[in-house]
């Protein structure tokens, strides 16, 4: 699955994660978890692509891998793992683009509901969540390196037409 967008301002396409992607993407993901997932984690969910528990993409800008973002499906659930945009592309859409296409995923899926975590001090990433429906449910306490709360956030009706709607809506209001 390979998609170009059409976000004014960015060449963006989004593509299937796969094992030559890693090297940028730890790269990033070092830049901005304190935390960072090992190579040997990503491997492990790429394995899962193959047998459909999985899902990960990477966003492009031009040609430079700017972003990546991933899904665990658990029956009728998906629950986003990790979203992550570089440092230089960040504020400018690349992670709505990357959620907007695990959404789209998530409803031709049919999965009822979407959940996630968010540090609870990051206001931007909860913003993003709230504009595709996620609403917030409950804390993990101390979630992110022992010291910091999580937000639980949930979307439900995500196979709705209702939600389709919502996701056209962002597809045509890139901000």
């Amino acid at each position: 699955m390979s998609r170009t967008h059409d976000h004014p301002g960015l060449d963006l396409t989004t593509e299937a994660m796969r094992r030559r992607h890693l090297r940028r993407v730890l790269e990033i993901e070092e830049q901005v978890h304190p935390r960072p997932w090992t190579h040997r984690t990503f491997v492990d969910e790429l394995a899962g692509m193959r047998s459909g528990t999985r899902w990960y993409l990477v966003a492009y800008v031009g040609d430079e891998l700017a972003g990546y973002g991933g899904l665990m499906f658990a029956d009728d659930d998906a629950h986003v793992t990790n979203i992550a945009v570089d440092p230089a592309w960040q504020g400018r859409g690349v992670a709505t683009e990357v959620l907007l296409d695990l959404a789209l995923l998530c409803h031709d899926r049919g999965s009822r509901a979407m959940t996630l975590e968010v540090r609870a001090s990051n206001e931007v990433a909860q913003t993003l969540y709230r504009r595709f429906g996620f609403v917030p449910v409950g804390v993990r306490a101390k979630y992110y390196e022992n010291t910091e709360d999580a937000i639980i956030m949930w979307a439900h009706g995500v196979d709705t037409d209702d939600y389709a709607q919502r996701l056209a809506l962002i597809a045509g209001r890139r901000s």
